[in-house]
This record gives structure tokens, C-alpha cells and sequence, in this order.
């Protein structure tokens, strides 16, 4: 082989190497697929229900179909108030380094009876937490039944939109609309007329669904 060949192939060998440095350099920037935490109670932890049929499961399942770049964690806990999620969230943080985080706390406040200033504060620390670890937040809004009177039923459902405007976090009015709400109510619900069944979850993930897909873009 001659000189001027073997330089010609030398130069052809940097120039892809060049190339496939380029190319490796671009893969390690591209950014991660999405990764939402989703921060709930019984409500998100399938209670009473059979694993995979819960609306975080359905979820997973509507992003896989919508080829949505995206991973979930559920930590929801049955029973967990938002004083237990306040806790819990910033090892969640550390660990799970979540591009989103959906809050779906504050029923067990309302059913513990607790003060409704206790579950805001709660609520705007989360908030606060995750935005300040480059997240963005949904907060699932609930509403109590109207035997807790008109003004606490109103105040408590107002707490979410309060948190929602002074952080500027996404909201979903109520997490339980067209379940609780509905014609049909009673025969969506679980005998301790507390928690859905398992046929109401696609309507619940139908109403969180669209605020969730938006924030992954």
C-alpha cells in the first residue's frame, strides 16, 4: 500500500471517528425520559383493588400507547395525610429525581378533622419542595361530601386553588369528578362509599390525564 493510500485511509478512519464522537457526545445529551412521582393516599394506592388496575397503574399503561418518554413512581400510601406526605417527600426527592410530581393528599385531613390551615401549610411546602428541585407539580383538588356544612365543604375545596395560584403549580379541580359526582355515584364506589372501584378509575385517570400530558411536553 502507498504512502498517499495509507494517508487517505488515516483520514478516512479520524473523520469516523470524528462522527461517532459527535454521535456519543449528542446521545449523553440528550435529556432523560420524563419521570412523574406521583405523592397520593388510598385514592392512588389501589386500595381495595386488584394491582394494576388502580388510575397510576392505567396511567402507565396510557403512556406506553401515547408513546409518552416516561416512567412512574407511585408512592401513594393509603391513609397518608399531608402532613405524612410532607415528610415523606424529600427523600422521594433525592432518590427518584422526579420531572413531575402529582399531589393527590388532603381527604384524610378533612376525615381526621384536621385544621384546614395545617393541610394548606402542608400543601404550599410540598409544592414549594418540589418546584425548587427543578419539578413541576399537579395538585389533585377533592371535595368533601356537604355534611361537613357549606362553608367548611367550600374552604376545603378552595385550599387547593389557593396553594395552585400562589405557586403557580398545575391544578385538577377535583380528582374524583364524574365518579363522585355522578348520576351512577353509589354504585361506583367501594361498600365503604369512601373509595371507587375499579370501574371508576379510567374515569379518574380521563380527568388527570390531560394536565399530566400537558406538563410532560
Amino acid at each position: 500500500m502507498g504512502l498517499s493510500v495509507v494517508r487517505r485511509h488515516c483520514i478516512a478512519l479520524l473523520i469516523l471517528a470524528s462522527f461517532a464522537g459527535a454521535n456519543t457526545a449528542h446521545a449523553k445529551e440528550s435529556p432523560a425520559s420524563a419521570k412523574v412521582l406521583v405523592l397520593g393516599d388510598s385514592l392512588s394506592a389501589e386500595y381495595g383493588l386488584k394491582r394494576g388496575t388502580g388510575w397510576v397503574a392505567l396511567m402507565e399503561q396510557r403512556m406506553a400507547a401515547d408513546k409518552v418518554a416516561a416512567t412512574v413512581v407511585n408512592a401513594s400510601i393509603s391513609g397518608d395525610t399531608t402532613s405524612g406526605g410532607r415528610s415523606r417527600l424529600p427523600a422521594l426527592l433525592a432518590q427518584h429525581k422526579p420531572t413531575l410530581v402529582v399531589i393527590e393528599l388532603g381527604g384524610n385531613d378533612a376525615l381526621r378533622g384536621l385544621p384546614l390551615s395545617m393541610t394548606q401549610d402542608n400543601l404550599m411546602a410540598m409544592t414549594r419542595a418540589a418546584q425548587a428541585s427543578g419539578a413541576k407539580v399537579l395538585l389533585a383538588g377533592m371535595q368533601v361530601p356537604p355534611n361537613y356544612g357549606q362553608d367548611y365543604t367550600k374552604r376545603f375545596s378552595e385550599t387547593f386553588a389557593t396553594v395552585a395560584k400562589s405557586t403557580k403549580a398545575a391544578l385538577v379541580p377535583f380528582l374524583l369528578k364524574g365518579v363522585a359526582d355522578a348520576p351512577n355515584a353509589a354504585a361506583l364506589f367501594q361498600a365503604d362509599r369512601i373509595h371507587p372501584k375499579e370501574e371508576a378509575h379510567p374515569t379518574i385517570l380521563n380527568t388527570m390525564w390531560p394536565a399530566i400530558k400537558n406538563l410532560l411536553r
